[in-house]
């Protein structure tokens, strides 16, 4: 189903029912602050597959990230961070990166694989992110596109991802016109702060 959310003011009745589809296992299509992305509640690994099966790739080689609502969950899932790249996160999130940081014992069980590393986004979203705050935990997450795709219509129109996706996934979540560029992804893992991927964040 196509739901509309409004981007500003998301409405606590339209948040609880994508939270309950996600606690059953479903897979939504919601905005971010860059592209639309597929996600799913961690703690239903069937729902994780499918959204593998849609990237059409194998869920332990896979390089999905992790919504957050703020940075409470981060030793949930990393381990200890340098005070400076913690500084770092703070001054740039809520907003378009994903960090990538060295992975606790909780993140292989989520991937089902030997992860060492785990991305983490705090969205600039109001929508994603209230799900997030109304589940109770982060959501998996997976962009819409291929990097090596050709950048289409449908990818910043909800109205065309559903088109695109209404028999593959329970929810799409109209929030507005979406993004072509995906996050800056920076790399933490050696204690400091390397830019991977140059997306639409700015590191100052």
């Amino acid at each position: 189903m196509l739901l509309r959310i409004h981007p500003a003011n998301p409405n606590i009745r339209e948040v609880n029912y994508v939270c309950e589809c996600l606690r059953g296992g479903g897979v939504v299509i919601c905005p971010t602050d860059t592209v639309y992305a597929f996600t799913c509640d961690i703690t239903r690994p069937k729902a994780a597959e499918r959204i593998a099966r849609l990237k059409n790739i194998q869920l332990e080689k896979a390089n999905f990230s992790l919504l957050c609502h703020d940075l409470a969950h981060l030793s949930d899932f990393s381990k200890p961070i340098p005070n400076g790249i913690y500084k770092l996160m703070r001054r740039t999130l809520p907003g378009p990166f994903t960090f990538i940081l060295d992975a606790n014992n909780n993140v292989p069980k989520i991937f089902k694989s030997r992860k060492k590393t785990i991305g983490i986004r705090v969205p600039a979203n109001n929508i994603v992110r209230d799900i997030v705050k109304e589940l109770g935990n982060p959501v998996m997450s997976a962009s819409v596109h291929n990097e090596d795709d050709e950048i289409m219509d449908y990818i910043t129109d909800p109205e065309l991802i559903h088109e695109k996706y209404k028999k593959l996934v329970d929810i799409v979540i109209d929030g507005g016109p979406g993004h072509t560029e995906a996050s800056t992804v920076v790399d933490c893992t050696t204690g400091e702060a390397v830019i991977l991927r140059q997306g639409m964040g700015t590191v100052e």
